[in-house]
């Protein structure tokens, strides 16, 4: 592959991730097997990160004479940490679930191998962040988004806009009146 096609992709699967990252939802990686290489770099650019047993997550970019080209090692960075990500990166070897968990990179094991008893325990998992009105997960998500991306005074400036939208909106004046707040 000449060297603009593997720039094209590059640049291509960059762009995806990031959309995917910067989706107004919440979004989970469900690691069934083994996710390696670009696989492995999808699942940086979910929120939450859960994985079966026997799973595995692997940066093999090093035994293909390459780095992450799709924006996978910034992201990782980002989640573990320098050197932690350092360590992934130039080892290449295989994250199980036990440690991906100790790093950060993973919120859990589920107790299911099998395909529809994970997703049903994945999805389980992730409805504790995503019950609510749909605008004010969003509303989470964007400034969360803005607080990782951005310089502070203009993450600062996102969130003061974002609450604006959602201060007296529908979802805020239910809570009111169910006196929310301390429940």
């Amino acid at each position: 592959m000449p060297s603009q096609d593997g720039m094209n992709m590059c640049m291509f699967m960059q762009n995806t991730l990031t959309r995917l990252m910067r989706l107004p939802l919440i979004s989970i990686a469900l690691i069934q097997g083994k996710a390696l290489g670009g696989g492995a770099e999808l699942t940086t650019a979910c929120d939450f990160r859960l994985m079966t047993p026997g799973s595995e997550i692997r940066f093999v970019h090093k035994h293909m004479g390459l780095v992450p080209g799709w924006g996978g090692a910034a992201r990782l960075v980002r989640i573990i940490g320098s050197r932690a990500a350092l360590q992934l990166l130039s080892r290449a070897h295989g994250v199980d679930p036990e440690r991906a968990l100790h790093l950060g990179l993973s919120e859990g094991t589920l107790s299911s191998s099998d395909e529809t008893g994970s997703l049903e325990e994945a999805r389980a998992w992730l409805s504790q962040y995503t019950e609510g009105p749909a605008s004010v997960i969003q509303a989470v998500k964007k400034v969360v988004t803005a607080g990782r991306e951005l310089p502070l005074e203009a993450a600062l400036r996102t969130e003061k806009d974002v609450f604006g939208s959602v201060w007296g909106g529908p979802a805020n004046l239910e809570a009111l009146t169910r006196r929310q707040k301390h429940k």
